[in-house]
């Protein structure tokens, strides 16, 4: 699948990795996340940037949780949603000390959202490329997203934006014309 090229340092990958690892760790240990030392980073990890992190066991989903909207600094959002993926999200309990030792942790780091436009669905489908393009869906109260990453597990287009609609709420074969679909892409770090 294609996935877009990571603009960080071998570095800050680690940093952002150790962030998120130590928000879990701090979350087992105090119930809180840890706090983010900004002192100490380089200054693109405190660029306002939206993020996803996603915790892998034995090969399947645990926890994740982000947000899409950039408006704090890339490594308090890693450690809040890191923190928030291993304790909040409500598909899962709350990640045990011993599961920690055995979680893969994702980072997606979003680009801007950008609006899609469309009159019908194969217009909206021809617009979407696979293993690149993150999906955001909203309309009249019902929203949600998948990231790029899901096109391992979803290869066909349409099935990958009926899965989006399930996700948000709705009928596999919504439409409507007030819906909004947004694009996205990812830069993964794991």
């Amino acid at each position: 699948m294609e996935q877009s090229q990571n603009p960080y340092s071998e570095e800050e990958s680690g940093l952002l990795l150790e962030i998120a690892a130590d928000s879990i760790e701090s979350g087992l240990d105090t119930g809180k996340p840890a706090t983010v030392d900004i002192e100490r980073l380089p200054e693109r990890l405190l660029a306002k940037r939206a993020c996803f992190v996603t915790l892998i066991l034995k090969g399947r989903l645990r926890g994740c949780i982000g947000t899409l909207e950039a408006d704090t600094p890339l490594a308090v959002n890693v450690a809040k949603y890191a923190f928030a993926a291993a304790f909040s999200d409500p598909r899962f309990t709350p990640l045990t000390s011993s599961e920690f030792p055995l979680v893969d942790i994702e980072i997606s780091i979003l680009s801007p959202l950008e609006e899609i436009r469309f009159s019908s669905e194969s217009e909206l489908l021809d617009q979407i490329r696979p293993g690149k393009h993150g999906l955001f869906i909203s309309d009249r109260g019902s929203r949600g997203t998948l990231l790029p990453s899901v096109w391992e597990q979803i290869p066909d287009k349409r099935e990958f934006l009926e899965k989006l609609k399930i996700k948000a709420g709705l009928s596999r074969d919504y439409w409507s014309d007030s819906m909004k679909v947004f694009r996205y892409e990812a830069y993964r770090i794991e």
